[in-house]
């Protein structure tokens, strides 16, 4: 049980850190701007963050994946971090939350 809590957690510091890491090209942070489909958190602390970029064609496409795997291995509790990047689906401004759209003006 405690694992389980130790895990969510060291979820939530994850997002925290994924918020503090923007997008070059757009003043919003990538967790608010919808690159982040998905992560997951093992019970060996190992985690994966299944992303996308805002086109195939993104100029940091291989620094940006490299800055979030960096800033999440450094969270203390976590033994690895992987990321994978997807362009399914494509990313979208859909998948942007309130927040960024209104830090935008697209509301």
């Amino acid at each position: 049980m405690e694992q389980q809590i130790d895990t969510a957690q060291l979820g939530e510091e994850i997002v925290k850190v994924l918020k503090t890491i923007y997008d070059p090209e757009i003043p919003v942070d990538i967790y608010e701007l919808g690159l982040i489909y998905d992560v997951m958190v093992n019970t060996d602390h190992e985690v994966k963050i299944l992303m996308t970029l805002t086109s195939p064609n993104c100029p940091v496409a291989e620094s940006l994946p490299q800055e979030v795997e960096e800033k999440i291995t450094k969270i203390e509790g976590v033994k690895a971090a992987e990321v994978e990047i997807t362009f399914d689906p494509p990313w979208t401004r859909d998948l942007m939350s309130e927040e960024a759209k209104l830090e935008l003006g697209m509301l």
